[in-house]
């Protein structure tokens, strides 16, 4: 329960959602919010700013510097299901926050997801369980009364209560007002910072060299590989080769040369291909008539004329899907093409639903294959910012490591690992 300050005294109840009766208020409640695209921000309840979380049903923008100037904004919506980002986790929760009491219930003023995984951390190949805080909202009308701090407490205790020893949670460098509560307030320390890498699906087949081979692994085998490639690094799953294994994994590839030089070191590369058509839908907005009006007659031309290969951009101003590529590596001086020519084969993967009009990576920005995956400056984002916190009561009020001489327990202390492992289920 907490006050507010203005005129009328505000009594806030925080519960756990009900899917039959709160379905529509967190639905609207996000209309409402629309704000920011990435990653998952919060309410600032001192400077009243709009911010974001990825929530379900959630619309967000992600503001780059040529596309402000541009006035374009790319968004995101969430289909359906509100426990789309957090459901794939053995424990999730959504809180929302109540005003009033009535027959029906009071009024849905504000909500927060949470779920708690399993993950690795550091360059010691060590798992620790982690909790994701996502799409914190609260109302327009009920900003500044103590709703977002004691959503994100709630949050962070029924964590805690199943294990979690950290929290985790996402915003972008541009948005001040969710730094400056996390870092603040919640005592959340920026630590790690994802590059958002995305193509658009075009009408043609991408050439894939043909002295490059694609294979297709089978879970239990991708599964294996990964175990020997992705280490060290950040943020694997534990159950990896459930993800590798799930309907909306649509692939693990593996890219090797045909015929290779043998005084050379082998070249190879791996990657997994995830559906995310079918949870959440992507569109382009603020752009100019000018410009629609070009992408519109290049599309035309290309129906008409599809000898001359025009490399049209679909619609993107309409609500389209994606795929997301995750577990990139390579290696060999020919791990770079190679990766290239698995960007090309999920290309061309994507092409075969026609709900699917860009294809997207998340990767550490000093990941090596970053520089190899194709992909477009409006489509792509360097903003993301992860913060993370220590939980329990070992950690002071600024969620800094109280009596403790280990400083691998404090995870914001430690350098980052060679390679970040983005969760498509968390996108």
């Amino acid at each position: 329960m907490c006050e507010g300050n203005n005129k009328n005294t505000m009594a806030i109840r925080v519960r756990e959602f009900d899917m039959e009766r709160d379905l529509p208020a967190v639905e609207d409640l996000e209309r409402r919010c629309q704000v920011g695209l990435s990653g998952d921000q919060a309410e600032s309840e001192e400077a009243s700013a709009v911010v974001d979380a990825d929530g379900g049903g959630a619309k967000k923008r992600r503001r780059r510097k040529k596309a402000k100037k541009q006035g374009m904004s790319l968004y995101v919506e969430q289909i359906g299901d509100p426990f789309a980002r957090v459901r794939h986790s053995p424990d999730h929760v959504i809180l929302v926050a109540e005003h009033g009491h009535g027959e029906e219930g009071g009024e849905v003023v504000g909500v927060i997801k949470a779920c708690v995984r399993t993950v690795s951390r550091g360059k010691k190949k060590q798992f620790a369980k982690v909790a994701c805080l996502l799409g914190l909202r609260v109302s327009p009308s009920h900003r500044r009364l103590g709703i977002a701090t004691e959503l994100v407490q709630r949050a962070e205790a029924w964590c805690e209560a199943r294990g979690a020893a950290h929290a985790t949670m996402a915003t972008t460098a541009s948005n001040s007002a969710s730094l400056a509560l996390f870092t603040g307030r919640f005592g959340y320390a920026p630590f790690r910072r994802p590059v958002f890498l995305g193509h658009p699906v075009h009408r043609h087949r991408a050439r894939v060299p043909s002295a490059h081979r694609v294979l297709q692994l089978p879970p239990q085998l991708a599964a294996a590989a990964y175990a020997a490639l992705l280490s060290p690094a950040e943020f694997v799953p534990a159950d990896l080769p459930a993800l590798l294994d799930h309907k909306l994994t649509l692939g693990t590839y593996l890219a090797v040369e045909r015929g290779p030089d043998p005084a050379l070191p082998p070249s190879f590369a791996l990657l997994s291909v995830w559906d995310a058509t079918r949870s959440l839908r992507l569109r382009v907005g603020g752009a100019a008539p000018l410009l629609r009006a070009s992408l519109a007659a290049a599309r035309a031309l290309d129906r008409r004329a599809p000898w001359l290969r025009v490399p049209s951009l679909p619609d993107v101003f309409r609500p389209f899907g994606t795929y997301l590529l995750y577990g990139l590596r390579m290696s060999g001086p020919e791990g770079p093409a190679l990766l290239r020519s698995l960007c090309r084969h999920a290309h061309n993967v994507a092409r075969n639903n026609p709900a699917c009009a860009v294809v997207a990576a998340d990767l550490g920005p000093d990941d090596p294959a970053a520089a190899a995956v194709p992909h477009w400056p409006s489509f792509s984002c360097d903003e993301d910012v992860w913060c993370v916190k220590k939980l329990g009561s070992t950690a002071d009020s600024a969620g800094n490591a109280a009596g403790n001489d280990d400083d691998y327990d404090d995870w914001t202390t430690l350098p980052p690992a060679e390679f970040l492992f983005v969760d498509p289920r968390e996108f």
